[in-house]
C-alpha cells in the first residue's frame, strides 16, 4: 500500500522543502491527505435505521457525517462517526447517532447499515435524547477491551459519557463519567471530548497506565486531566478551591484563542505524554490574523510523564487546518479539520477528522 499511495501536502504549519512538516521531535507528523480518496465518509439519505425512541424508521446519517473516532480491530481500521440525521436546522439541533465502517487500507470504508450506539428508551435517555451520541474518542485495553468516551446531549448540558465494548457492534453504556467523582460535585457540569493515555506495544497502540492509574484529557474550553481505577469511573483534578483544575488554555494571538478542545486518544512517548488537540481561532482582534476567524485547526501539546498536568512544550502554529473545499463548506463554513480518531496501522498513523461539521476525512504519516 505504502508505495501505491499519492499523497497530497496536508496544509501544515512550517513545511520543509519537501512539503512535509517541520515539527520539533517530540511533535507527530507530517500528515498529508492521501490523493482522491477524501471525504472518506459522506451522508447518505437512503441508509435507513428504526429509531426505537421516535418508532419509526430515519434516515440516520441523512445530513451530516463528522467527528469520528478510530482503533485498528482483526487486522483492518474500524472507524466510529458522527451521523446525523434530518430532523432539524443548525449546529446541535439534529440527533446523532455513531456509525461503524471498516477499512482494511485505512482509506476505503464499508460502512454498516445501522448505527451502534444511539438514544434508546434505556436507563440513559435523559442524558442522551433528543440530541444523541456524539464525538467518540475509541481506544482497547491490551485484552480487546474498547473503551469510548462520548457526549451525551439532552440539548440542555452535554456531559462526558462512558461505554465498553468487546466486538465494536454491541455497546454497553455506563453513564455520565464524573457521576460518583468528588460525591457527585460535577454529575451536572458540562464536559466533553476525552482522550485516554495510550502507548505504542508491539506495535499495538494500547491504552495504558501513568504512576499506576489510568488517566484522561479532557475538556473543551480548556483541557483538564482526570484518572480512573477501572476506565469507567473518573475523578477529574480540582485546584485548593474545589474547582476543576485546567492544565491548558487558550491563547491570546494564536490559532487556538477560542478554545482548546481534546482530540484524539493521548500517547505515552519516550519524551513524555503526547496530546493532539483542536484549537478554535476568535473572531477578533484577540484571534490569530494568519488563520480566518472561528477556524477549528490542530495542536499538539506534550506533557511530563512524571506530572502529567505540567506542560512541557506546545507548537505554536497548527500541524493540520482546513484547506480543502470540503473542510471549508458544509454546516460549519468558516472551515474545520475536527481531530478525534488516531490509530496506528501497518507502520503508518492514520488521522481521522470531522470536515466542517458535514464529512469525514483521513491524513496519514508515516511512523518516525
Amino acid at each position: 500500500m505504502a508505495g501505491a499511495l499519492l499523497l497530497m501536502a496536508a496544509g501544515c504549519a512550517g513545511r520543509g522543502s519537501e512539503g512535509v512538516d517541520e515539527l520539533p521531535d517530540w511533535a507527530l507528523g507530517g500528515f498529508v491527505r492521501p490523493e482522491g480518496v477524501n471525504p472518506v465518509i459522506s451522508p447518505d439519505p437512503n441508509i435507513k435505521f428504526y429509531c426505537p425512541m421516535r418508532q419509526e424508521p430515519v434516515g440516520w446519517m441523512e445530513s451530516d457525517t463528522f467527528n469520528p473516532g478510530a482503533v485498528v480491530a482483526d487486522g483492518r481500521i474500524a472507524v466510529i462517526f458522527r451521523a446525523e440525521d434530518n430532523s432539524a436546522t443548525g449546529i446541535g439541533k439534529r440527533t446523532s447517532r455513531l456509525g461503524l465502517a471498516y477499512s482494511k487500507d485505512g482509506l476505503h470504508m464499508d460502512i454498516q447499515p445501522e448505527p451502534v450506539l444511539y438514544p434508546a428508551d434505556d436507563g440513559w435517555k435523559d442524558i442522551d435524547w433528543p440530541g444523541g451520541c456524539e464525538d467518540p474518542r475509541i481506544a482497547v485495553t491490551e485484552d480487546g477491551l474498547y473503551i469510548m468516551m462520548y457526549t451525551s446531549w439532552n440539548r440542555k448540558v452535554p456531559r462526558l459519557s462512558v461505554a465498553t465494548s468487546r466486538d465494536l457492534v454491541h455497546w454497553t453504556k455506563h453513564g455520565t463519567a464524573f457521576a460518583d467523582a468528588w460525591d457527585g460535585r460535577f454529575a451536572e457540569t458540562q464536559s466533553k471530548s476525552g482522550s485516554i493515555v495510550t502507548t505504542l506495544k508491539n506495535g499495538r497502540q494500547v491504552i495504558t497506565k501513568v504512576g499506576g492509574k489510568y488517566l484522561m484529557y479532557w475538556g473543551e474550553h480548556m483541557v483538564n486531566l482526570a484518572e480512573s481505577e477501572d476506565l469507567i469511573h473518573w475523578t477529574p483534578q480540582i485546584d485548593e478551591e474545589g474547582k476543576l483544575k485546567g492544565i491548558l488554555f487558550p491563547r491570546e494571538g494564536f490559532f487556538d484563542s477560542a478554545l482548546t478542545e481534546c482530540g484524539p486518544p493521548a500517547i505515552l512517548t519516550d519524551k513524555g505524554i503526547l496530546l493532539l488537540y483542536n484549537g478554535k481561532n476568535r473572531k477578533d482582534e484577540k484571534g490569530d490574523t494568519r488563520y480566518p476567524g472561528g477556524t477549528y485547526a490542530a495542536g499538539q501539546v506534550l506533557f511530563d510523564a512524571e506530572h502529567p498536568d505540567q506542560v512541557l512544550e506546545r507548537l505554536d502554529t497548527p500541524f493540520f487546518r482546513p484547506t480543502e473545499d470540503f473542510e471549508k463548506s458544509g454546516q460549519y463554513a468558516d472551515g474545520t479539520v475536527f481531530i478525534e480518531g488516531l490509530t496506528f496501522f501497518k507502520g503508518r498513523w492514520y488521522l481521522y477528522y470531522g470536515c466542517a461539521d458535514s464529512f469525514v476525512g483521513v491524513a496519514v504519516c508515516k511512523q518516525k
